[in-house]
């Protein structure tokens, strides 16, 4: 009965929208490719570019999945395989490049390589295990981590175009990649914002406009502040629920990824 119940849900839809989840997710995996060759031949702020624009298809192939219902187990994997190059090899490689990290020798190397190796773990920590608290992940999501290296590239960009002459050491940048890899793959909970309602709070809904017209003002500056205000938003809050004792309340029961499960970790 379930089969026939999905071969009539099937044919009541077009076929197309059980290959757009997987177009999106392979267009996200085209854009982490894409920005790798450009961070390594020399155009990094266009790399950074790239992996903004595969962090927006991994915001929507899960959507779209859950609205043509073709949510699946091989999504889930297809998406997370291709997350591993877009926000754990492409990051790494424009950090390493456009950071000057070679002149670091084998240091340099094992710190940006660490930032990879945090966004495998946490990727593959996803597909096993799910946050142990409601409404937030537990530890930093490749996508902000990711997001976070393509805004400093810009910043940094930012400041030398209006010559304010501030030069970023290569053992800031090498240590800053590491930092973000370990906060990846640790058990501080980050906000997911998911249950973000816009309708019914009038404050969220100011400082949402408001952020969008800064960013649309000076993108690059208003995409970094963002960036460092998300990435210190978890342990400051961890470390005053600790000091307070007030713990965040669990998930009464845990439930593994399945095939109705979403496809995307962020």
């Amino acid at each position: 009965f379930r089969r026939r119940r999905r071969r009539r849900e099937r044919r009541g839809r077009p076929r197309g929208l059980y290959l757009l989840p997987h177009l999106v997710t392979t267009a996200g995996l085209f854009f982490g490719f894409t920005a790798i060759l450009h961070a390594f031949g020399g155009a990094p702020d266009r790399a950074a570019l790239f992996i903004l624009l595969a962090g927006i298809c991994d915001a929507l192939d899960g959507r779209l999945a859950r609205f043509a219902r073709s949510a699946s187990r091989f999504g889930l994997e297809y998406d997370s395989i291709a997350d591993i190059v877009s926000f754990g090899v492409a990051p790494a490689a424009l950090a390493y490049a456009a950071g000057g990290l070679e002149a670091l020798g084998r240091p340099g190397l094992v710190l940006t390589f660490l930032y990879t190796v945090g966004a495998a773990l946490r990727l593959a920590r996803f597909n096993v295990a799910p946050s142990r608290f409601p409404g937030r992940f537990e530890g930093m999501p490749s996508p902000a981590a990711a997001g976070m290296v393509a805004a400093t590239q810009w910043f940094v960009s930012f400041l030398a175009e209006n010559d304010l002459g501030f030069h970023v050491p290569r053992v800031l940048v090498a240590l800053g990649v590491a930092v973000l890899g370990l906060l990846m793959v640790s058990q501080i909970p980050y906000r997911s914002f998911k249950e973000l309602d816009l309708r019914h709070s009038y404050g969220t809904l100011v400082i949402v406009v408001f952020a969008i017209l800064l960013l649309i003002q000076e993108p690059s500056v208003t995409l970094f502040a963002i960036g460092v205000g998300y990435g210190l938003s978890g342990p400051i809050e961890w470390l005053w629920r600790r000091s307070t004792r007030r713990p965040l309340p669990e998930a009464a029961q845990a439930v593994l990824p399945s095939e109705a499960s979403p496809r995307t970790h962020a």
